[in-house]
């Protein structure tokens, strides 16, 4: 779960981590009375949106004067960025930048640990300083027995400052960052840039966090600020209907029972050269009502051109999902091409009971597949 910068920045200061100044305004009256709060010549006005390429896209501006801020303001407020409509904004106090870093907390899959990862290179896409020049970033691997005690924050804080006064101020700010990374469950918070003033003073400008879903219910008040886009509303819906889904944007709908199945598919999709629209583990239930769900779901997705059940009867037995499948579509009406496959328990006694309809019927996964993929072109 993504939360905005400005939610993100209140977590931050309720640790003590030293943010600037600013409010989240979602009108032009309000961004004005902001300024004037603020009691400072120059401010920062950001559109508020999960993702992220916003300076990009525009959606960060300076305003030297409060008829500059208007305007930004104004431009700003109502803007899409990837798609997203920005609806709020931040106005904050402008500082004076010497020089921007990059810090976050992450949880790391190949060291199966929290890593903080650093950089000088701040302010810039971290994913593309990765690639191109990876010697700028360092990962220091947490052991979550030990945390960030004051050693190994004043270790980290050497990798990015020289100045002994800066790295005394980056110390707290690390050990702060990894004590609400682990309190809120955080799958990521961020601080990009960590900036450097021309006071000398270090603050974080900028915070992202995510959070995992799946500790959300230790965190109501977190799980309250979750504003799912639509293809998160499809993923909630059908967890609440007991299977799992995620939209990936190609045209192929897949309705699979079991994970590692679904993942196997959608791989054969990408191999005879077809593009999947989403992961959709159904289980092990061949009810109709389940079925029905799943089509449903398939088919509220515009870009899909055909579906790809991909059913493997272990304990489900395959006539029993045939019938299930035939059932459903005395309800379902689609012009959309459906392809079977069933191998498995009872295959064929599966496959003859969709004998004469108007499925495609496969016995292999390679036969389904390219006919699905020749369907959908």
């Amino acid at each position: 779960m993504k939360i905005h910068e400005y939610q993100a920045k209140e977590i931050f200061a309720s640790y003590g981590l030293p943010v600037d100044k600013s409010y989240v305004c979602k009108n032009v009256d309000e961004a004005v009375k902001a300024y004037r709060e603020i009691g400072s010549p120059r401010a920062i006005v950001k559109a508020q949106v999960l993702t992220g390429g916003r300076g990009k896209a525009g959606g960060v501006k300076l305003a030297n004067n409060e008829d500059e801020l208007r305007k930004h303001a104004a431009a700003i407020l109502g803007m899409t960025i990837k798609g997203l409509k920005v609806d709020r904004i931040l106005v904050g106090q402008a500082v004076n930048i010497a020089s921007e870093y990059y810090v976050s907390y992450i949880v790391d899959r190949v060291s199966k640990s929290t890593i903080l990862m650093l950089s000088k290179a701040g302010g810039m896409d971290i994913e593309e300083v990765a690639r191109t020049t990876p010697e700028k970033i360092h990962k220091i691997i947490i052991d979550p027995l030990v945390g960030v005690p004051d050693y190994l924050a004043r270790e980290a804080a050497f990798k990015l400052f020289d100045n002994m006064n800066q790295v005394k101020q980056a110390i707290p700010i690390f050990r702060k960052l990894y004590k609400l990374f682990v309190e809120n469950d955080a799958s990521l918070a961020e601080i990009n840039p960590l900036v450097l003033t021309d006071e000398g003073n270090i603050m974080a400008i900028d915070a992202k966090m995510t959070f995992d879903d799946n500790a959300l219910y230790r965190h109501p008040q977190i799980a309250s600020l979750f504003e799912p886009t639509e293809d998160e509303k499809k993923e909630q819906n059908a967890k609440s209907k007991g299977f799992s889904y995620v939209n990936i944007g190609g045209n192929i709908g897949c309705m699979v029972n079991g994970a590692g199945l679904a993942m196997a598919t959608m791989d054969i999709i990408q191999l005879y050269g077809g593009k999947p629209a989403n992961f959709l583990d159904i289980g092990g239930s061949s009810n109709p009502t389940k079925v029905i769900e799943a089509m449903k779901l398939l088919l509220s997705d515009k870009n899909v051109k055909v579906v790809l059940i991909n059913i493997f009867g272990g304990i489900t037995r395959c006539d029993d999902v045939a019938r299930g499948i035939l059932e459903a579509f005395k309800i379902i009406t689609t012009d959309i091409p459906i392809v079977i496959r069933l191998t498995g328990t009872n295959e064929k006694e599966g496959r003859a009971l969709l004998e004469g309809t108007d499925f495609f019927v496969a016995e292999t996964m390679g036969e389904a597949t390219r006919k699905a993929v020749e369907l959908a072109r």
